[in-house]
């Protein structure tokens, strides 16, 4: 399906019937085939672009069930928009049409875990520290796990970032023509729960 033939809300439909594919052990594997490679290959025009940790457990085509060109990955360590992710973000609504940014956290997020837990931060893991610190200090006395919260405040910062990222992605937000979502996936269940 071309992104000019879907919206926000289908887009979020078709990785949310993925993941529970997925999480069911019934994955079709789409658009995986010699002609998909060969039509992607004048052109794609993903559904989703996400923004998700560079952890190897978490394959966003995998676990939201999709194929070739169906979704626009940009991954670093504690999915944090840095200049060079946004950019990535802003080519993907813009240029490409994309609908629909994920922000994807995970549980057992290492790069969230060192912060929560501080101490020295070797060579440049100290510039994912100091992007995922606001989250930490947020959640800093709220019940519950302290990894867990920063783990999903981090995600709602950083849906918040990009929603207000000018000129590109809060002209297309305000527009409709884009929606951004956060996300949270579930290592042992493999489930994704949105927020």
């Amino acid at each position: 399906m071309h992104t000019s033939e879907i919206n926000p809300e289908a887009a979020l439909k078709e990785l949310l019937d993925g993941n529970k594919r997925y999480v069911a052990g019934q994955a079709t594997h789409p658009h995986q085939s010699a002609t998909r490679r060969i039509e992607v290959g004048k052109g794609q025009h993903p559904l989703a672009a996400i923004l998700t940790c560079s952890d190897s457990r978490v394959p966003p085509e995998i676990l939201f069930d999709q194929g070739i060109g169906d979704v626009f990955i940009v991954r670093d360590a504690g999915n944090i928009a840095d200049d060079v992710a946004l950019g990535s973000l802003e080519y993907a609504a813009e240029h490409l049409g994309t609908p629909l940014i994920v922000v994807l956290g995970h549980s057992k997020c290492g790069a969230v875990t060192a912060t929560v837990q501080g101490g020295e931060a070797p060579g440049h893991i100290g510039s994912l520290i100091k992007l995922i610190q606001p989250a930490v200090e947020k959640t800093k006395g709220q019940p519950g796990d302290p990894i867990v919260n920063a783990i999903k405040a981090n995600v709602q910062l950083v849906v918040e970032q990009l929603n207000t990222c000018q000129p590109i992605l809060a002209h297309l937000v305000k527009a409709g023509k884009l929606k951004i979502v956060g996300a949270h996936y579930d290592l042992d269940s493999g489930a994704v729960e949105w927020f």
